[in-house]
């Protein structure tokens, strides 16, 4: 048996939080797995939702969720008033709605108090992005991004052994996110999420928005550098539909070190194959999603190291405080959302007790985050456009 984590784990919950939902009604697939993450955590009860503008459907929704009659809404700006009104109200919502709600959505929480965790992209356009910027300001309400992937244990692994210097300076940056969902027909491949492929509904580009800016996110977490430029191609490979299913990109980040990022939904045989390898003076580290347990260390002429997740045995303290159960039983994405949402809970519960939490004890994505990725898509879009051009894709 492994020796338990005493590397200092997350401060102990004062109370259990309450969590609102927007969206996730009929059986959505999104709604139910930030929900699942929430319990897991054990830091939340889920009491009170918007699951479906259809009023049937919401109030159905609400009863297989357990909520209480007057805690099923079947609008969401109806639930913000409410439940910023109630002395038992939600402490935080989950937006899990299409990209083109997000914006208005957080905005009525926000505006009602109530802290947001929104799923990514955050939104479809920059302008949206500094408007939410700005009204977090003035709120100072917690408002998280859900990059679900950066809450694994092993990325956090990375991630400081990187920040630690272990593969040395950083001289390059690859990561890569294949599916196959496009090669069915479009009404199969979107049947729960038509809108994904609707231009109306998400900016501009579909697998760009829905899975690359997981791999943007990824490269800039692990690595500490910032994507700065760019130049895209945009292709459509699977079901005829209309917006990109696959993207290749060249990718600059700050201190001019070169990288690609490679996503395709129409990748046969691929089922969420996502992938990073960082290279270094001194070594290179490889993490793949399908296998989350290991991170591999190759350092420079030298023998091949493979880190698995559990306690000791060269996991460093930001990836043990996510460990939960001794090495060789597996988490997986659960788990990281399980992850995400811990995190969430404690930045939520510090805001409301006015507590300051020590300096990089948390690294839950929030708007910086969500910009960043809203910026990447639009840039995107725009070298796309312009035949594979080079642009920048920073925020500001």
């Amino acid at each position: 048996m492994e020796n338990e984590n005493t590397t200092g784990g997350l401060p102990p919950a004062c109370r259990r939080l309450r969590l609102g939902v927007v969206g996730g009604g009929a059986g959505a697939f999104i709604g139910r797995v930030h929900a699942r993450g929430a319990r897991l955590s054990d830091r939340w009860d889920i009491v009170a939702g918007a699951l479906s503008s259809r009023a049937e459907v919401a109030v159905a929704s609400g009863r297989d969720w357990g909520f209480a009659p007057d805690r099923s809404y079947a609008d969401w700006r109806e639930m913000a008033r409410a439940e910023a009104a109630r002395p038992d109200g939600i402490d935080a919502v989950a937006i899990t709605v299409p990209n083109h709600l997000h914006a208005p959505v957080a905005m009525a929480f926000m505006d009602a108090g109530i802290d947001v965790i929104c799923d990514k992209p955050l939104v479809n356009t920059l302008d949206e992005a500094r408007a939410l910027i700005e009204r977090q300001r003035e709120t100072g309400v917690v408002f998280g991004v859900t990059y679900s992937f950066a809450s694994h244990a092993m990325v956090r692994q990375a991630r400081q052994m990187v920040r630690e210097g272990a593969i040395g300076r950083i001289t390059q940056i690859h990561v890569e996110y294949f599916q196959e969902l496009a090669l069915l027909p479009a009404d199969a491949a979107w049947s729960g999420t038509p809108w994904r492929q609707d231009p109306a509904k998400v900016g501009g580009a579909a697998t760009t928005a829905d899975i690359g800016t997981h791999a943007h996110h990824l490269a800039e977490f692990v690595s500490g550098l910032e994507m700065t430029h760019l130049r895209a191609d945009f292709h459509r490979l699977g079901a005829d539909q209309p917006l990109e299913d696959t993207a290749f990109m060249t990718c600059r980040f700050a201190g001019e070190v070169p990288g690609t990022l490679l996503i395709s939904q129409a990748a046969a045989g691929a089922s969420c194959a996502l992938r990073i390898r960082i290279s270094g003076t001194e070594g290179t580290l490889e993490w793949d999603q399908e296998n989350p347990e290991y991170l591999h260390h190759r350092p420079f002429n030298a023998p091949h190291i493979r880190i698995s997740r559990g306690h000791g045995a060269g996991v460093l303290s930001d990836a043990a405080r996510f460990v939960h159960i001794p090495r060789g039983h597996p988490e997986a994405l659960s788990d990281a959302w399980g992850n995400l949402y811990e995190e969430f809970a404690v930045a939520i519960e510090a805001r409301r007790d006015g507590r300051t939490l020590p300096e990089g004890l948390l690294a839950c994505p929030g708007l910086a985050e969500g910009a960043a990725g809203v910026a990447f898509i639009q840039a995107a879009i725009r070298s796309n456009a312009g035949g594979g051009v080079w642009v920048p894709c920073t925020f500001n």
